[in-house]
């Protein structure tokens, strides 16, 4: 039977409000910290071309990408990419991002095994999270189960993808603290402010993990993985 409103959505409710949270914590603690300027004045792309340079990464590009929050290290394109209040201000919470970003990139110089996994998986998880619904949703609906119990493998992707990222996004923060620290970059109390911008960050993760597992959790329940459904 498929059920209008789905009883099974009420699982979801800690993920929710886990990423509800999150939300809050990495938009007040970057707010809070991008008014406060780092002691050296460099901005994060002047702090995110050094590190880069200081490792060795003369051919990694460091480029302003639109967007809040927008920041990413494309290892494809060996391209660090920075959001315009992070590339141009020379607060703590925007070198703490640049941090973090070059992290990910001397993650990918040095081979880090998990951002490999999720590199590889990046191609097979975009085609399963586009199948994963649709099929779910199609088996209950006619009753075939085993199309069903596709949607759900092909899910189970998304969930691994979700899952490889934790171990990657925490061991960026900690190398950019590391960098930023060892570096001089920021020093005492100036690292505490960028420790707290990256923590909050990292529980977005955790609540995106979080929230995968328990939709996960719900298609095997609808797709009758945990017990027999009436049809």
């Amino acid at each position: 039977m498929f059920y209008p409103i789905d009883p099974t959505f009420i699982l979801l409710i800690p993920a929710i409000i886990l990423s509800l949270y999150a939300q809050f914590k990495v938009q007040s603690a970057f707010e809070r910290y991008s008014r406060v300027a780092s002691r050296r004045g460099l901005t994060g792309a002047q702090v995110a071309r050094d590190l880069l340079d200081r490792a060795g990464l003369h051919n990694v590009r460091v480029e302003m990408v639109q967007g809040f929050l927008s920041d990413h290290y494309d290892p494809r394109g060996k391209v660090l990419r920075l959001s315009p209040p992070v590339y141009q201000s020379s607060s703590l919470a925007s070198l703490g991002v640049a941090a973090h970003e070059a992290g990910h990139a001397l993650q990918h110089r040095t081979g880090y095994l998990p951002l490999q996994l999720r590199s590889a998986l990046v191609p097979v998880v975009s085609f399963g999270s586009n199948l994963a619904i649709p099929l779910l949703l199609i088996g209950i609906l006619l009753g075939l189960p085993s199309l069903a119990r596709l949607g759900v493998y092909a899910f189970t992707l998304v969930v691994l993808f979700t899952l490889i990222t934790l171990p990657v996004e925490f061991n960026a923060s900690r190398r950019a603290i590391a960098l930023l620290e060892n570096g001089g970059y920021l020093t005492g109390q100036e690292l505490v402010g960028a420790r707290e911008v990256l923590n909050a960050a990292a529980l977005t993760y955790v609540a995106a993990a979080l929230t995968a597992v328990l939709n996960l959790l719900r298609f095997m329940l609808l797709a009758g993985f945990l017990g027999r459904r009436d049809e």
